[in-house]
């Protein structure tokens, strides 16, 4: 399934649950959406939020610091009805997955490379961050939000 690529803003039925500014909510994606949708349905959810967590980390392409917007923040119940906390990042399965090195070095390869370099430094630095505080972080692929 191709990713989607649609923008807009999001209006929540339940603005009572957004950790932030409920009248101004953004997706980058049709995937973001439905993880929007879901959180704002879903009785399990307390609380969420969209970009509103912001974690830094070093790029491995210029070794520099950067900040990391994590896609959501959200508070549910477990099926024991205990609170958890989660980060979610929702990406295409394939920057989910290490690029196979090839012989020839195409402009598409060297972006793969570098995507993936990215997210893992994102990602580590995000997991860390959860560690530190309990929570767990978890990244979200078609295969995933599919099942929603």
């Amino acid at each position: 399934m191709a990713y989607e690529y649609k923008q807009g803003f999001f209006r929540p039925k339940h603005p009572e649950k957004y950790k932030g500014d409920a009248d101004n909510i953004v997706y980058r994606s049709g995937w973001e959406r439905r993880v929007m949708q879901w959180c704002d349905t879903n009785k399990n959810v307390i609380k969420w939020s969209s970009e509103e967590v912001i974690i830094p980390y070093i790029s491995p392409v210029d070794n520099r610091p950067h900040r990391y917007f994590v896609d959501f923040y959200v508070e549910a119940l477990d099926n024991n009805g205990n609170k958890q906390v989660y980060l979610l990042e929702v990406k295409p399965k394939a920057q989910t997955i290490e690029p196979i090195p090839q012989k020839r070095k195409t402009r598409k390869y060297i972006t793969e490379v570098v995507t993936w370099g990215i997210n893992q430094a994102k990602w580590k630095a995000a997991e860390e961050f959860c560690k530190d505080r309990g929570w767990t972080f978890r990244t979200i692929t078609e295969s995933d939000l599919f099942k929603m």
